[in-house]
């Protein structure tokens, strides 16, 4: 770990030469929006030899170029892989993007990592970082990922690093302030005129030695006498949260008896219970100084990556199954074994096509291989409709990113990432294996995309392309849902929040060479009859030759929620030949669809065909059609036409603290709450009804509201009477054209 020397050799170098998984890190990058998870990637591969320069590669390009296979302007809203060496092993370096609006990008790089590395910022507001920083603990505790914190920023830190600390000592909820401690304690050098004190090195708390970094190099040195009494402090704190993680339980005893525990028993007890998640170290970094060659603190941290993170032999694998659901032993992790892989992103190169991101679980992929790829798609609201696929495909050619180069490589073994060209129709989230045996991996969850974005073809060469687009658009990012609504005839696509949505346009046109409109999202709207009615069609037309000729009579009266249409022939006497009244009530069905006010389909009527005249040359079944169209109409125009709305039920996971402003809200957007529940430590359950017309930017202001810490689902309930003002503003807009 940091406390040891950074030159492992031996057995792992070795290990590494074989490309074996035990040599292998993949860590995901987590942490708000600018709390320099991207400047702490190029930091750390330029310590470890990656970059010649602060970021920068021999071609020119900075390491954050590939951010997922995206340029540089686009680092921030994608899953990006920088792989370094270092300490004769590879670490696989995942940036994830801080922005909520992706947290797709998120939940991939969960997926392929084996730990986390939190990222938060000593510079921005506090709260803000609590509140941002807790979603992607609690998303990490989910799956069991072991998970350290760096602070940044302490160079204009609002807030101190010891505050720092017991923040996240506090966002770590149940595993307890002792179990979130600093492995290390910053130096900071003199107060500049604008107050800050620069970060110029690091303390060692197990080693009590000083790690300078402000002569530009790394040096060692014992600390100051009057560095050692709070040095001390921080130690014992330190050795007392391993020990009681320790799986020796008489190591307690004898360091209360105060016997002198020696380093390595705490390094290896530090180790065990990182790699375990039961322990999370802070330390704090810095990127390097013009002309430095180490950023301060990424020594320390690459250490903990190869000494403290877990490798993909030590991590559970997610559940297989036979393509039928059936059970099947737990994975392997031999790089021998039978191959399991997925597809952990998929993105667009404007120079070789598709590219698809993949982890290899189980077995080595080479090249050339032919494997079975099957798409399950992903669980989760929203995402029902991603249609199950499978082909036998054969591997196109393998590369390791680095900016923007695509680095070839011959294989890729269990626990290791690699991009792959040309994999057919492969989908985030599908399954590799072999075609001989072929398995499925048990999906991982995405979040419902609950903002909607109704858009239209710019032009008439668009309208060609645009489906194209759309599809690839929905194929590459699973968190986005592509909807035909059959009610109001839109296409919509569905996203996370604006940024995502805002994404999603400039793809299809940067991307696609699509254009779009965006336009008003319009809700499923119905009409019904406020009250009983009757009306008569008379179509009668004689204007030379075969004339037409049908006359119908029906009684209209509303129907309970629910109901549809019902349609009854009380006809007698044979006023209306018996061939004829299915022709009435289907032209009835397809005014109904129509609507009769303001466009929208009408529901929950019964019908009743009472009476009616016929021609013995002249009716016939179009006549009849018509003349049933106009006995509907006629009947509306009698009675008040209702509006009824659609009600979602919708459940807001927030803070304590902000249910009484979500719960106004809702109020203020006609809601009725139902019901509040306690969910977990500090965390309350809204359960509401909502006018779906009042919740179509809910997904944002949520997020505003709540400071990014709330979320929430919905399902269609039914629909109700909208309230009169609201019905008659609805018609004034329809009959403006508005």
């Amino acid at each position: 770990m940091g406390d040891k020397a950074h030159a492992h050799t031996g057995a792992a170098g070795r290990a590494a030469a074989a490309g074996h998984p035990s040599s292998i890190r993949n860590v995901v990058l987590v942490g708000h929006s600018g709390s320099g998870k991207t400047t702490l990637v190029e930091a750390l591969a330029q310590t470890a030899g990656a970059v010649n320069r602060p970021g920068r590669v021999e071609d020119g390009s900075t390491v954050s170029d590939h951010d997922g296979i995206e340029h540089r302007q686009q680092r921030s809203v994608q899953l990006s892989l920088v792989p370094v060496e270092w300490g004769g092993g590879k670490i696989n370096l995942l940036d994830t993007p801080g922005y909520a609006d992706f947290v797709g990008e998120l939940r991939a790089g969960l997926r392929a990592a084996d730990a986390a590395l939190f990222v938060v910022s000593a510079a921005q507001e506090s709260a803000a970082v609590a509140g941002a920083t807790r979603a992607v603990w609690e998303e990490c505790a989910a799956v069991g990922m072991p998970r350290a914190i760096v602070v940044t920023h302490l160079d204009t830190a609002r807030t101190p690093f010891d505050a720092m600390t017991r923040i996240c000592g506090e966002i770590s909820g149940g595993d307890g302030p002792d179990a979130v401690l600093p492995l290390y304690l910053p130096v900071h050098g003199p107060e500049g005129s604008d107050g800050h004190a620069p970060l110029t090195g690091l303390t060692g708390l197990l080693s009590q030695r000083i790690f300078d970094y402000s002569g530009g190099e790394r040096t060692e040195n014992p600390p100051d006498e009057d560095q050692r009494a709070p040095l001390a402090d921080a130690r014992n704190r330190l050795i007392e949260g391993i020990i009681a993680e320790s799986e020796d339980e008489t190591l307690m005893d004898r360091y209360l008896d105060g016997a002198d525990i020696d380093i390595k028993t705490l390094v290896d007890d530090l180790e065990r219970a990182v790699a375990r998640g039961t322990f999370h170290p802070v330390l704090a970094a810095a990127p390097a100084a013009e002309g430095a060659r180490q950023g301060i603190g990424t020594v320390e941290l690459l250490d903990l990556i190869t000494g403290g993170f877990p490798t993909p032999l030590e991590r559970p694998l997610p559940a297989v199954t036979s393509l039928h659901g059936a059970p099947l032993p737990a994975l392997g992790r031999d790089a021998r074994g039978p191959l399991v892989a997925e597809v952990v992103k998929t993105a667009s190169d404007p120079y070789v096509g598709r590219l698809s991101l993949v982890r290899v679980f189980s077995g080595t992929l080479r090249s050339d291989d032919t494997v079975h790829v099957f798409g399950h798609g992903l669980t989760g609201p929203g995402h029902e409709a991603r249609p199950f696929h499978e082909a036998e495909i054969r591997v196109g050619a393998l590369s390791s990113p680095f900016g923007r180069q695509q680095r070839p490589v011959t294989e890729c073994v269990a626990g290791d990432l690699a991009c792959v060209a040309r994999l057919g129709t492969a989908e985030t989230g599908d399954t590799l294996s072999d075609p001989d045996h072929p398995l499925l991996m048990e999906p991982w969850t995405m979040p419902d995309p609950l903002l909607p974005l109704a858009i239209e073809a710019h032009g008439k060469a668009d309208e060609d392309k645009l489906s194209e687009g759309l599809a690839r658009l929905v194929a590459e990012d699973p968190t986005m849902r592509l909807e035909q609504n059959q009610d109001t005839h839109q296409v919509v696509l569905w996203c996370l929040g604006e940024a995502h949505l805002d994404v999603a346009l400039d793809r299809l046109r940067s991307r696609y060479a699509v254009q779009v409109d965006a336009v008003p999202h319009r809700v499923a709207l119905r009409e019904t009859f406020a009250g009983p009615s009757t009306g008569r069609g008379r179509h009668v037309k004689q204007s030379g030759g075969h004339g037409q000729y049908a006359i119908c009579e029906i009684d209209v009266e509303p129907l309970p929620p629910g109901s549809g249409i019902e349609f009854i022939d009380e006809v007698v006497g044979g006023s209306v030949p018996r061939q004829f009244i299915p022709s009435v009530e289907k032209g009835v069905r397809t005014q109904a669809a129509r609507g009769v006010a303001t466009g929208h389909p009408l529901v929950d009527l019964r019908v009743t065909l009472r009476d009616g005249k016929s021609h013995s040359v002249d009716s016939s079944d179009a006549a009849f059609q018509t003349a049933g169209a106009l006995a509907l109409r006629e009947a509306a125009s009698d009675t008040r036409i209702q509006l009824l709305e659609p009600v979602a039920d919708i459940r807001v996971l927030v803070p304590d603290d902000c249910v009484g402003p979500v719960m106004s809200d809702l109020s203020g957007r006609r809601g009725r709450v139902v019901g509040t529940e306690q969910s977990g430590p500090g965390r309350t359950l809204v359960r509401a009804e909502v006018p779906e017309l009042e919740i179509g930017r809910y997904a944002v202001d949520l997020r505003s509201l709540s400071h990014g810490t709330g979320r929430f689902d919905r399902s269609y309930a039914r629909h109700e009477a909208m309230p009169a003002h609201l019905s008659d503003r609805m018609r004034e807009q329809q009959h403006n054209g508005t």
